[in-house]
């Protein structure tokens, strides 16, 4: 009999307090090696707060993160460095620097990693760009881009360190419906040609259905539901049902 997988991320109680606020109340989650991963849930749900944990960049109330075998909850903060080399951050918005090219933009990791080479930083550069569909834009402003080639480099510029695994904090936010298709064709590919984890927080429904292998929904700092795809859409849970459909339940007045 075969043994079962580890995974890539191992969540096991954790618990996340900011004051008297109890913002995450007792996550227990395995992100499964080369999947893709959306976290859904409402505003104040713990999204954002849970994902930050996963490079260290938050510190556990209680309970434990282990990324590739490594329980990182009690590393100290040069101790991080192997750890988010493994990982890419595609940033809501895209967050690129205005006063940077393109290719300064999507080099920008490599050079606070400690890439020094010019003609390797160039080299990876052109792939990552490549990657996303963009090739031979290096010497653009991001103002010179429209909202979906601004996302384009954003994820060139999470790819381009060749993580094992990529989180996405609304990647479609902005985006016109097949601007948002093609980004979920980017993400899909990254799992399926480059092996890549994808973790995405998303509120796009239709996207969730075409990218996701699992789904976790929380619902007040705890995992409420997990499940694939189809079992959300088979699912009979009125809360679940609401908030695929977008139904807050209010009356409309004419």
């Amino acid at each position: 009999m075969a043994e079962a997988p580890e995974p890539f991320i191992r969540i096991r109680g954790l618990k996340q307090s900011f004051g008297d606020h109890e913002v995450l109340k007792g996550i227990d989650l395995d992100i499964m090696r080369g999947e893709t991963l959306v976290i859904l849930g409402g505003s104040g749900s713990g999204k954002s707060v849970l994902i930050k944990h996963l490079p260290g960049l938050l510190r556990p109330t209680h309970g434990t993160v282990t990324v590739n075998g490594l329980e990182i909850s009690q590393l100290r903060e040069r101790e991080l460095g192997a750890v988010r080399r493994q990982m890419g951050f595609m940033f809501q918005g895209g967050a690129l620097f205005d006063s940077m090219s393109v290719a300064e933009n999507v080099a920008f990791p490599l050079r606070e990693g400690g890439v020094r080479k010019e003609k390797e930083i160039a080299q990876r550069v052109a792939e990552a760009l490549e990657i996303v569909r963009l090739p031979g834009e290096e010497d653009k402003m991001p103002a010179d881009l429209s909202g979906g080639m601004r996302k384009r480099v954003a994820l060139a510029r999470a790819v381009v360190g060749k993580p094992a695994c990529i989180f996405y904090d609304e990647p479609h936010a902005g985006l016109d419906p097949i601007t948002a298709d093609s980004i979920d064709h980017l993400i899909k590919d990254l799992q399926r040609h480059h092996q890549i984890t994808n973790v995405v927080i998303t509120h796009e429904m239709r996207s969730v259905f075409h990218i996701a292998d699992r789904i976790v929904f929380l619902d007040q700092g705890v995992i409420r539901w997990t499940g694939t795809p189809d079992e959300l859409q088979a699912t009979q849970d009125p809360q679940l049902r609401a908030f695929i459909a977008g139904d807050s339940g209010e009356p409309w007045n004419d």
